[in-house]
């Protein structure tokens, strides 16, 4: 089986983001397939362009909870689409696989993530934690004996931490609320999340595999993320505990768990390591540590076309983001506010500056008593923080290309925005835009952009 394959080199808009450890993958040498399995839709895992190297007889299966549009490009491309729910097991020879639902602390754009278990007869099971919190499900059918202790835990490292200096979406802009770096940003800190707080529940679960961080994001000078290098990781999680045994399996590494003794690792032919490629990402990712140079944001999506037809689609969007914003923690806290740094707050609480627009930059406010976006004088990032407790910078292109569903709001979340906010992390308005544009609210522009990247297979394959 294959699980949410990305076969190609990267992945997104244009192949924009690549994946990481770099590497090929020979389909017409990769053993014959049963089946595939899509735990999800975002597009470091469904990826149309890897599908359409694969026979059309494979089944594809997933969850019930897969936005529709999803299914419509898998079944333009000529797969057949098996939704299925975790009390039905689905037997392919002597494997048998589970998909179970994410656990109910999953944050919002995740909760329709689908984690399988994939077992050998009545033997040992894969457990594989995609991008979720635990399923509260799985861990009943444990519990209760319905299912066994996993032989093998595949956790998802989605740190995603970039070196300092560097500025993701995610990064409070705001001077002093950015909590706690070394806190969040040290290596003992990911060991932990992974290794103790996820598999909390699989006590007893005797070896763990380390997955995730695969990909470099566009226009990002220093290559990998920190924390990155599950070998890395494995080894040092080895020497500091012994409950367990840690894996980081690298690009063509083939594990082979038993039901008794070792898990083993070797080889399979079809996927090839590029090493030089992969030498050129460590070395740009040693030389920015030496000498940090911040990157400077570039906008993702096509040109917008004609300026006129442009702003027309801005007023449009504008005045459905405004009444959008309103049941958002974002939202919820700024009406909530009374007092900033610059004393009582009056009725303009959240900034919104789109650079690079027909004429310049444009100045936005939203203002809680209409739920509207006003038009508002221009200031300098310095001075709109201090007046504003939230506020959003991106590029005029790339909102245009959101709203009209030329990209998705993954695209351009982790390269060429930046916010600020009070509160917590999840109250940024860079998390707002997964709310309100992301596949689950809106699949008509999901549509839209599956259209694209359907368009887009020809030139990637």
């Amino acid at each position: 089986m294959l699980v949410d394959p990305v076969l190609e080199v990267s992945f997104g808009l244009g192949g924009a983001f690549r994946v990481w450890p770099p590497r090929s993958v020979n389909t017409a040498l990769m053993p014959r397939l049963d089946a595939v399995v899509l735990s999800h839709e975002h597009l470091d895992h469904f990826h149309p362009a890897s599908l359409d190297r694969l026979d059309r007889s494979v089944p594809v299966l997933t969850g019930m909870m897969l936005p529709s549009a999803v299914e419509d490009v898998i079944t333009a491309l000529g797969f057949t689409v098996h939704r299925v729910d975790h009390t039905t097991g689905t037997a392919f020879g002597d494997l048998t696989v589970r998909l179970y639902p994410a656990g109910a602390r999953t944050l919002f754009w995740e909760n329709r993530v689908v984690q399988p278990v994939i077992r050998y007869g009545d033997g040992p099971a894969v457990f594989i934690g995609v991008d979720a919190d635990l399923s509260d499900e799985y861990v009943a059918d444990i519990d209760a004996e319905r299912q066994p202790m996993p032989r093998l835990a595949v956790v998802s490292n989605n740190s995603q931490i970039s070196p300092p200096g560097t500025l993701g979406s995610d990064t409070n802009l705001l001077p002093g609320a950015g909590g706690d770096a070394r806190a969040r940003h040290t290596g003992l800190a990911v060991l932990k999340e992974l290794l103790l707080d996820y598999p909390e529940r699989l006590d007893g679960v005797r070896d763990i595999a380390l997955c995730g961080n695969g990909f470099v994001p566009p226009h990002t000078p220093h290559g990998p993320y920190l924390y990155s290098d599950h070998r890395v990781l494995a080894d040092a999680a080895n020497q500091l505990q012994h409950l367990f045994t840690v894996h980081g399996p690298r690009p063509g590494d083939r594990l082979t768990i038993p039901a008794d003794g070792p898990v083993t690792r070797d080889q399979a032919d079809w996927i090839t390591p590029d090493t030089d490629s992969e030498a050129a990402g460590r070395r740009a990712h040693a030389e920015y540590l030496a000498q940090p140079v911040p990157p400077v944001p570039q906008p993702i999506a096509p040109e917008h076309g004609n300026p006129e037809q442009a702003l027309a689609d801005l007023d449009a969007a504008l005045r459905r983001l405004g009444q959008d914003l309103v049941p958002t923690p974002a939202g919820q806290l700024a009406a909530s506010l009374h007092d900033y740094l610059q004393g009582p707050l009056g009725a303009h609480r959240i900034s919104l500056t789109l650079l690079d627009a027909p004429g310049g930059n444009q100045h936005y406010a939203w203002n809680i008593t209409t739920a509207a976006f006003d038009p508002a004088t221009p200031v300098s990032l310095d001075e709109a923080m201090s007046r504003y407790p939230f506020g959003l910078r991106m590029y005029f292109q790339d909102f245009i290309g959101l709203i009209r569903g030329d990209v998705q709001v993954w695209d351009i979340a982790l390269a060429s925005m930046q916010a600020w906010n009070v509160g917590r992390p999840l109250d940024s308005l860079a998390y707002t835009l997964f709310q309100v544009y992301g596949e689950h609210q809106r699949p008509d522009l999901a549509q839209q952009s599956y259209t694209r990247l359907l368009r887009e297979i020809p030139a990637q394959v």
